[in-house]
């Protein structure tokens, strides 16, 4: 299965067992990733987690 990162354009390989949600690495801008959908894949940039300060 290969998918386009979003970040920039990159053509990617996602491995066999990839489930939606799961974050990867893009091997070319190192940008992190969230599988969106299987089918078709597609990828989208990963949220980012903000800090909790105890509030």
């Amino acid at each position: 299965m290969r998918a386009t990162c979003p970040e920039c354009e990159a053509e990617i390989t996602l491995p066999e067992g990839t489930v939606e949600g799961e974050i990867l690495t893009c091997p070319d801008c190192a940008a992190e990733l969230e599988v969106v959908s299987i089918d078709p894949p597609e990828l989208a940039l990963a949220p980012e987690v903000e800090e909790d300060w105890g509030e």
